[in-house]
């Protein structure tokens, strides 16, 4: 049957081999029957500028990619909070189209919002204006005019000083405000909506404006895989293992 694929939070590196063997497998045996596959952000753990894509390691991932598409299955890569600096090279490598964040589709008939779904986690003030910073056009023109072994490092120190700040505050700071939601599915006249970043596999129902509205959240795949699978029908999660 025609159906769509979306996955979000894979969060590939060299270090956890047992998912990128998953996804390299997922990209062998389940993606090249989708008629399109929709990667909703962090794809991998960090990306330090698309000057970084020809080690050993993202020419596997961006090399699996390339083939999903060549098979005839549409790609498409939305950034994420870990991997925003992804860029044009990039796309063009894997033979995917760059995905603005919010992107509304046509999804078998059903206006369906695509979102990573950070910008949703309002309560978090201290992420939101780290968010602000690092999406600014000179921030990153100046970041990326930096040689590659100085912005790795500085992303490293990021990420420890992201898991340090993880600890202070609570699960709910960190998931998604329900009036950041309302007002998103509000601005795009009530569709389907479907986000990563939480890490909070679900499928929730919205009451906005007297409408009933949809939300799918994409799982993480930290120990398993997983993946929304949309038809004519509807949607489902389905674990990849």
């Amino acid at each position: 049957m025609s159906h769509t694929l979306f996955i979000s939070d894979l969060h590939l590196s060299e270090e956890q081999t047992h998912i990128t063997q998953l996804f390299l497998s997922f990209s062998r045996n389940t993606a090249p029957q989708a008629d399109a596959l929709y990667i909703l952000g962090d794809l991998f753990e960090y990306w330090a500028g698309d000057d970084d894509r020809s080690t050993p390691f993202h020419q596997q991932i961006i090399g699996a990619i390339r083939t999903v598409s060549q098979q005839g299955t549409a790609v498409f890569i939305m950034h994420g909070n870990r991997d925003f600096l992804m860029d044009r090279q990039l796309a063009q490598d894997s033979l995917a189209t760059l995905l603005p964040d919010p992107t509304l589709i046509d999804l078998y008939g059903t206006p369906t919002l695509l979102t990573h779904g950070d910008a949703m986690c309002t309560d978090d003030v201290q992420y939101q204006a780290f968010r602000k910073q690092v999406r600014d056009t000179a921030w990153r023109n100046n970041f990326l005019a930096q040689p590659l072994i100085q912005r790795k490092a500085q992303i490293e120190q990021l990420r420890k000083m992201s898991e340090e700040q993880k600890q202070t505050k609570s699960n709910d700071i960190m998931d998604v405000n329900l009036t950041a939601v309302a007002d998103l599915f509000r601005s795009q006249h009530y569709p389907r909506m479907i986000h990563g970043h939480t890490h909070r596999q679900k499928h929730h129902r919205h009451e906005v404006d007297g409408k009933t509205c949809e939300r799918w959240v994409l799982g993480d795949w930290h120990e398993t895989g997983n993946m929304l699978r949309c038809d004519a029908a509807g949607c489902g999660f389905q674990t990849i293992m």
